[in-house]
Protein backbone atom coordinates (compact mmCIF):
# COMPACT_ATOMS: atom_id res chain seq x y z
CA UNK A 1 0.00 0.00 0.00
CA UNK A 2 2.93 2.28 0.61
CA UNK A 3 4.08 2.01 -3.04
CA UNK A 4 0.84 3.38 -4.62
CA UNK A 5 1.54 7.11 -3.95
CA UNK A 6 4.97 6.72 -5.56
CA UNK A 7 3.50 5.08 -8.61
CA UNK A 8 0.90 7.77 -8.91
CA UNK A 9 3.60 10.48 -8.81
CA UNK A 10 5.56 8.65 -11.55
CA UNK A 11 2.43 8.49 -13.69
CA UNK A 12 1.55 12.18 -13.15
CA UNK A 13 5.00 13.59 -14.24
CA UNK A 14 4.86 12.27 -17.84
CA UNK A 15 1.29 13.40 -18.18
CA UNK A 16 2.17 16.94 -17.07
CA UNK A 17 5.16 17.08 -19.45
CA UNK A 18 2.94 15.98 -22.33
CA UNK A 19 0.33 18.60 -21.42
CA UNK A 20 2.91 21.42 -21.26
CA UNK A 21 4.40 20.42 -24.62
CA UNK A 22 0.98 20.30 -26.24
CA UNK A 23 0.08 23.71 -24.76
CA UNK A 24 3.31 25.26 -25.98
CA UNK A 25 2.72 23.96 -29.49
CA UNK A 26 -0.92 24.94 -29.76
CA UNK A 27 -0.64 28.22 -27.83
CA UNK A 28 -1.93 31.30 -29.83
CA UNK A 29 0.84 33.65 -31.25
CA UNK A 30 1.38 36.18 -34.10
CA UNK A 31 2.34 34.57 -37.39
CA UNK A 32 3.93 36.69 -40.24
CA UNK A 33 3.39 35.67 -43.84
CA UNK A 34 6.36 37.75 -45.11
CA UNK A 35 9.94 37.70 -44.04
CA UNK A 36 10.79 40.32 -41.47
CA UNK A 37 13.63 42.81 -42.09
CA UNK A 38 15.77 41.35 -39.35
CA UNK A 39 15.45 37.77 -40.52
CA UNK A 40 17.80 38.23 -43.48
CA UNK A 41 20.62 39.32 -41.19
CA UNK A 42 19.85 36.69 -38.54
CA UNK A 43 19.61 33.84 -41.04
CA UNK A 44 22.82 31.88 -41.50
CA UNK A 45 23.91 30.26 -44.76
CA UNK A 46 23.41 26.57 -45.18
CA UNK A 47 26.50 25.54 -47.17
CA UNK A 48 29.28 27.76 -45.78
CA UNK A 49 30.03 30.19 -43.04
CA UNK A 50 30.73 33.21 -45.31
CA UNK A 51 28.61 36.33 -44.77
CA UNK A 52 25.94 37.20 -47.31
CA UNK A 53 27.05 39.89 -49.82
CA UNK A 54 24.17 42.36 -50.19
CA UNK A 55 25.88 44.58 -52.87
CA UNK A 56 24.72 44.45 -56.50
CA UNK A 57 26.91 42.38 -58.80
CA UNK A 58 28.86 44.40 -61.36
CA UNK A 59 28.88 43.50 -65.02
CA UNK A 60 32.11 42.05 -66.31
CA UNK A 61 34.29 44.45 -68.31
CA UNK A 62 33.97 44.08 -72.05
CA UNK A 63 37.20 43.34 -73.75
CA UNK A 64 38.09 44.54 -77.24
CA UNK A 65 38.32 41.70 -79.73
CA UNK A 66 41.69 41.26 -81.21
CA UNK A 67 42.24 42.97 -84.58
CA UNK A 68 43.78 39.83 -85.91
CA UNK A 69 40.51 37.99 -85.34
CA UNK A 70 38.17 40.56 -86.93
CA UNK A 71 36.39 39.77 -90.15
CA UNK A 72 37.54 43.01 -91.83
CA UNK A 73 41.21 42.15 -91.44
CA UNK A 74 40.74 38.77 -92.97
CA UNK A 75 38.43 40.08 -95.78
CA UNK A 76 39.87 40.16 -99.28
CA UNK A 77 38.09 42.22 -101.99
CA UNK A 78 36.68 40.20 -104.81
CA UNK A 79 37.06 41.13 -108.50
CA UNK A 80 33.51 42.47 -108.40
CA UNK A 81 34.41 44.75 -105.51
CA UNK A 82 37.52 46.03 -107.31
CA UNK A 83 35.49 46.63 -110.47
CA UNK A 84 32.87 48.54 -108.47
CA UNK A 85 35.61 50.67 -106.90
CA UNK A 86 37.11 51.50 -110.29
CA UNK A 87 33.67 52.37 -111.66
CA UNK A 88 33.12 54.69 -108.69
CA UNK A 89 36.44 56.44 -109.32
CA UNK A 90 35.58 56.86 -113.01
CA UNK A 91 32.14 58.25 -112.17
CA UNK A 92 33.61 60.78 -109.74
CA UNK A 93 36.17 61.90 -112.34
CA UNK A 94 33.43 62.25 -114.96
CA UNK A 95 31.27 64.21 -112.50
CA UNK A 96 34.12 66.61 -111.67
CA UNK A 97 34.81 67.14 -115.37
CA UNK A 98 31.12 67.84 -116.00
CA UNK A 99 31.06 70.35 -113.15
CA UNK A 100 34.15 72.12 -114.52
CA UNK A 101 32.61 72.23 -117.99
CA UNK A 102 29.38 73.66 -116.63
CA UNK A 103 31.28 76.32 -114.70
CA UNK A 104 33.29 77.21 -117.82
CA UNK A 105 30.09 77.57 -119.86
CA UNK A 106 28.50 79.71 -117.15
CA UNK A 107 31.57 81.94 -117.01
CA UNK A 108 31.60 82.31 -120.81
CA UNK A 109 27.90 83.23 -120.88
CA UNK A 110 28.38 85.71 -118.05
CA UNK A 111 31.29 87.36 -119.85
CA UNK A 112 29.30 87.47 -123.09
CA UNK A 113 26.34 89.12 -121.38
CA UNK A 114 28.68 91.60 -119.69
CA UNK A 115 30.31 92.54 -123.01
CA UNK A 116 26.92 92.86 -124.68
CA UNK A 117 25.65 95.12 -121.92
CA UNK A 118 28.83 97.20 -122.06
CA UNK A 119 28.59 97.55 -125.85
CA UNK A 120 24.92 98.53 -125.86
CA UNK A 121 25.38 101.01 -123.01
CA UNK A 122 28.39 102.55 -124.78
CA UNK A 123 26.50 102.93 -128.07
CA UNK A 124 23.53 104.38 -126.19
CA UNK A 125 25.79 106.91 -124.47
CA UNK A 126 27.07 108.18 -127.87
CA UNK A 127 23.62 109.18 -129.06
CA UNK A 128 22.73 112.87 -128.64
CA UNK A 129 19.94 113.83 -126.24
CA UNK A 130 16.46 114.32 -127.64
CA UNK A 131 16.25 117.97 -126.67
CA UNK A 132 19.32 118.80 -128.81
CA UNK A 133 17.41 118.17 -132.05
CA UNK A 134 20.39 116.37 -133.60
CA UNK A 135 19.49 113.38 -135.77
CA UNK A 136 22.05 110.60 -136.16
CA UNK A 137 20.72 108.92 -139.29
CA UNK A 138 20.59 111.87 -141.73
CA UNK A 139 23.87 113.22 -140.33
CA UNK A 140 25.66 109.88 -140.75
CA UNK A 141 24.39 109.73 -144.34
CA UNK A 142 25.81 113.19 -145.04
CA UNK A 143 29.16 112.20 -143.55
CA UNK A 144 29.26 109.09 -145.75
CA UNK A 145 28.49 111.12 -148.87
CA UNK A 146 31.25 113.61 -147.99
CA UNK A 147 33.78 110.81 -147.50
CA UNK A 148 32.84 109.28 -150.84
CA UNK A 149 33.21 112.68 -152.50
CA UNK A 150 36.72 113.03 -151.06
CA UNK A 151 37.57 109.55 -152.31
CA UNK A 152 36.30 110.41 -155.79
CA UNK A 153 38.32 113.62 -155.90
CA UNK A 154 41.56 111.85 -154.97
CA UNK A 155 41.10 108.67 -156.98
CA UNK A 156 43.89 109.56 -159.43
CA UNK A 157 46.30 110.81 -156.73
CA UNK A 158 48.88 108.96 -154.70
CA UNK A 159 48.09 106.49 -151.92
CA UNK A 160 48.68 109.00 -149.12
CA UNK A 161 46.10 111.42 -150.47
CA UNK A 162 43.60 108.66 -151.25
CA UNK A 163 43.84 107.49 -147.63
CA UNK A 164 43.94 110.83 -145.81
CA UNK A 165 41.64 113.12 -147.77
CA UNK A 166 38.43 111.02 -147.46
CA UNK A 167 39.05 110.57 -143.73
CA UNK A 168 39.71 114.27 -143.21
CA UNK A 169 36.64 115.26 -145.23
CA UNK A 170 34.47 112.76 -143.34
CA UNK A 171 35.68 113.91 -139.90
CA UNK A 172 35.17 117.55 -140.85
CA UNK A 173 31.66 116.81 -142.08
CA UNK A 174 30.90 114.81 -138.94
CA UNK A 175 31.99 117.66 -136.64
CA UNK A 176 29.91 120.02 -138.75
CA UNK A 177 26.74 117.94 -138.99
CA UNK A 178 26.92 115.89 -135.75
CA UNK A 179 28.83 118.00 -133.21
CA UNK A 180 27.36 116.44 -130.05
CA UNK A 181 27.77 112.86 -131.28
CA UNK A 182 31.36 113.51 -132.35
CA UNK A 183 32.08 115.11 -128.98
CA UNK A 184 30.78 111.96 -127.26
CA UNK A 185 32.88 109.78 -129.56
CA UNK A 186 35.95 111.87 -128.81
CA UNK A 187 35.39 111.54 -125.06
CA UNK A 188 35.00 107.76 -125.40
CA UNK A 189 38.19 107.45 -127.46
CA UNK A 190 40.04 109.61 -124.95
CA UNK A 191 38.88 107.39 -122.06
CA UNK A 192 40.46 104.41 -123.83
CA UNK A 193 43.61 106.33 -124.73
CA UNK A 194 44.15 107.34 -121.09
CA UNK A 195 44.94 103.72 -120.29
CA UNK A 196 48.05 104.00 -122.49
CA UNK A 197 50.07 107.16 -121.71
CA UNK A 198 52.12 106.90 -124.92
CA UNK A 199 49.01 106.91 -127.11
CA UNK A 200 47.45 109.72 -125.09
CA UNK A 201 50.58 111.86 -125.42
CA UNK A 202 50.72 111.25 -129.17
CA UNK A 203 47.05 112.20 -129.44
CA UNK A 204 47.60 115.44 -127.57
CA UNK A 205 50.57 116.40 -129.74
CA UNK A 206 48.68 115.56 -132.93
CA UNK A 207 45.68 117.56 -131.76
CA UNK A 208 47.92 120.51 -130.93
CA UNK A 209 49.53 120.37 -134.38
CA UNK A 210 46.16 120.15 -136.11
CA UNK A 211 44.83 123.04 -134.05
CA UNK A 212 47.92 125.11 -134.88
CA UNK A 213 47.56 124.23 -138.56
CA UNK A 214 43.89 125.23 -138.55
CA UNK A 215 44.58 128.47 -136.75
CA UNK A 216 47.42 129.22 -139.16
CA UNK A 217 45.19 128.39 -142.10
CA UNK A 218 42.49 130.69 -140.76
CA UNK A 219 45.04 133.48 -140.33
CA UNK A 220 46.42 132.97 -143.83
CA UNK A 221 42.90 132.80 -145.21
CA UNK A 222 42.06 136.06 -143.44
CA UNK A 223 45.20 137.69 -144.82
CA UNK A 224 44.42 136.39 -148.28
CA UNK A 225 40.86 137.68 -148.09
CA UNK A 226 42.17 141.04 -146.92
CA UNK A 227 44.69 141.18 -149.73
CA UNK A 228 42.04 140.25 -152.29
CA UNK A 229 39.70 142.87 -150.92
CA UNK A 230 42.48 145.47 -151.11
CA UNK A 231 43.24 144.48 -154.67
CA UNK A 232 39.59 144.62 -155.59
CA UNK A 233 39.27 148.01 -153.91
CA UNK A 234 42.33 149.29 -155.79
CA UNK A 235 40.97 147.92 -159.05
CA UNK A 236 37.66 149.62 -158.49
CA UNK A 237 39.39 152.91 -157.69
CA UNK A 238 41.48 152.63 -160.84
CA UNK A 239 38.43 151.87 -162.96
CA UNK A 240 36.54 154.74 -161.44
CA UNK A 241 39.48 157.13 -162.10
CA UNK A 242 39.81 155.89 -165.67
CA UNK A 243 36.11 156.39 -166.26
CA UNK A 244 36.27 159.93 -164.83
CA UNK A 245 39.24 160.81 -167.05
CA UNK A 246 37.47 159.48 -170.10
CA UNK A 247 34.61 161.77 -169.55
Amino acid sequence: MAFRPLLRQRAVVPAMAAALTTGAVFAPRVVYAEEQPGDAFNRKPIYDDLPIDTTEPTAPALTQPSKDLTAEASYRPTPTDRLAQQIGVARMALYKQAVRSEQAVDSALTETLRLEHSFTSTIRSLAPPKESGEKVFPGALYVLVASMAGSIVTRNRNVLLRASVPAAVGITAAYTVLPITMNNVGNLVWSYEERYPVVADAHLRTKARISHFIETGKAHAGMTVGMVQDKVHDARDSMEGWVKKGR
